[in-house]
């Protein structure tokens, strides 16, 4: 067992795990943050998007001792001080970017991680960014405008699918 430190969400945690624990199951299992999901275990899926140092890092490819010593903000760490969501989040849930939500924590996370990168994507250069996140439900077309939305752009340009 090795003992891991870092700093999740703007709180210092700390917890002892086996050399082969990924950040997600720390974050799941030992800090009971479930809303980093794991859907594939294999890095296809993107459901587990986090961010570590301000990079997005697919959560089940990356094992928690290599975040040691690391800021890592997961989706509970999105919303604002005051528990309202963030824009991001508000976007999403206003624009329907969602269905059955299971993808929604890393999409959400992905977005945040581009609009850090490029704070005005455009609607090529969002769905080329979200190729590491599989979404079964929405066919992407919300997510694509939520982003936009987020990023204050005209949303009326995205022709219907």
């Amino acid at each position: 067992m090795t003992q891991v430190s870092m700093t999740v969400n703007g709180k210092a945690v700390s917890g002892e795990v086996e050399g082969r624990t990924l950040l997600s199951g720390f974050l799941r299992d030992s800090l009971n943050l479930t809303g980093t999901h794991v859907g594939c275990d294999t890095s296809q899926c993107g459901a587990c998007v986090v961010h570590v140092d301000g990079q997005a890092v697919k959560a089940c490819t990356m094992l928690a001792g290599e975040a040691e010593g690391a800021d890592v903000t997961t989706i509970e760490g999105m919303a604002n001080a005051d528990g309202s969501l963030s824009v991001i989040q508000q976007a999403f849930q206003d624009h329907h970017g969602l269905q059955c939500g299971f993808c929604t924590p890393g999409m959400v996370m992905s977005a945040a991680a581009l609009l850090q990168e490029n704070p005005n994507p455009s609607e090529t250069e969002i769905r080329a960014y979200l190729e590491g996140n599989i979404c079964r439900c929405t066919g992407y077309h919300n997510i694509v405008k939520a982003i936009m939305a987020a990023a204050g752009q005209d949303i009326s340009t995205i022709a219907a699918e």
